[in-house]
């Protein structure tokens, strides 16, 4: 994928705790989602349980990462799948390397109702409430461990891919959908995000919990977008988003397109090392990360057009 060698045992030092467990490698398959589904997760750690179900996150720890050394930023990404479907192994590869780069990187999953229950649900109550619960909650949990996981709870970042991107800011905009579970006395306020063509659309007016024009009073912390210019499903509502934070002045949001390319196309070669450059150089921008990345593009590699 020309990325550069970062190294495999970013874990082998990472803190210990009851609800951690331990996870082989997935088999190889050329069948693989994503680039990188094959790549040795993280350190696995359970957050909670909802529905009966253990709700997980994988953490990746820079190679130099100790527990007494200075707080460093945290970085939390949500796959995608539709608020339906979806694994961690989506964002794998982008936590290992920004763990290379310094960040204590993580990737959750989160609840999300059945077919079966979706038809149970009210016609204003949205299936897509729960995953922002869970959210959240993954969130206030990397905040409740800074301590033992050397991250600056004040340094948060947060984002995720298409249905990953929703979730991850609603789980921050919205003062509600709390799980009453939650540890009390930890926010879910982010201090950037990466957002790779985040799901917005103008449907989710018909339940205020899940839209994320509801919750921009405040403003948006710093965030990179990055679209395809087909994505005619998905971009307006980001379009809409970003013309909402213009008049409210006072946020700061990056918009990178890449010409010709349709919804998911950050999942793949070249672009997934594409967009994960600028998102490097995102974070340099914001004093998030230090130095020149990582990332070795091959030759030809096509580029991000920031859009004014």
């Amino acid at each position: 994928m020309g990325l550069l060698a970062f190294g495999l045992g970013l874990a082998a030092t990472t803190p210990g705790r009851a609800a951690e467990k331990r996870k082989k490698a997935p088999p190889a398959s050329a069948e693989s989602e994503f680039p990188g589904a094959n790549d040795q997760p993280g350190k696995v750690y359970v957050y909670k349980q909802s529905a009966g179900v253990s709700r997980e996150l994988e953490i990746f720890f820079p190679p130099d990462w100790r527990a007494d050394a200075p707080r460093r930023p945290g970085v939390l990404l949500f796959h995608g799948g539709g608020w339906t479907g979806g694994t961690l192994s989506q964002f794998r590869y982008a936590c290992r390397y920004l763990a290379s780069r310094g960040l204590v990187a993580a990737t959750a999953n989160y609840r999300m109702h059945s077919r079966a229950e979706r038809e149970k649900l009210p016609e204003t109550e949205s299936y897509k409430r729960v995953c922002v619960t869970d959210a959240k909650s993954a969130l206030r949990w990397m905040k409740q461990h800074a301590a033992e996981l050397g991250i600056d709870p004040d340094r948060m970042i947060t984002g995720g891919g298409s249905a990953g991107g929703h979730v991850s800011v609603l789980a921050t905009l919205n003062p509600g959908l709390s799980d009453p579970a939650d540890p009390a006395g930890f926010d879910t306020r982010v201090v950037a995000y990466l957002l790779f063509n985040p799901a917005f659309r103008a449907a989710d007016s018909t339940d205020p919990e899940v839209d994320v024009l509801r919750h921009l009073r405040g403003g948006l912390a710093p965030a990179v977008f990055f679209f395809g210019t087909e994505d005619a499903t998905w971009k307006p509502g980001t379009d809409a988003l970003l013309a909402a934070l213009q008049m409210q002045g006072g946020s700061r949001a990056e918009l990178w397109l890449a010409e010709g390319q349709a919804h998911g196309f950050f999942n793949r070669p070249p672009w997934q090392d594409v967009t994960l450059a600028e998102a490097d150089r995102f974070l340099v921008r914001l004093g998030l990360l230090q130095g020149e990345g990582t990332l070795a593009l091959p030759a030809g590699a096509p580029r991000l057009v920031r859009a004014p």
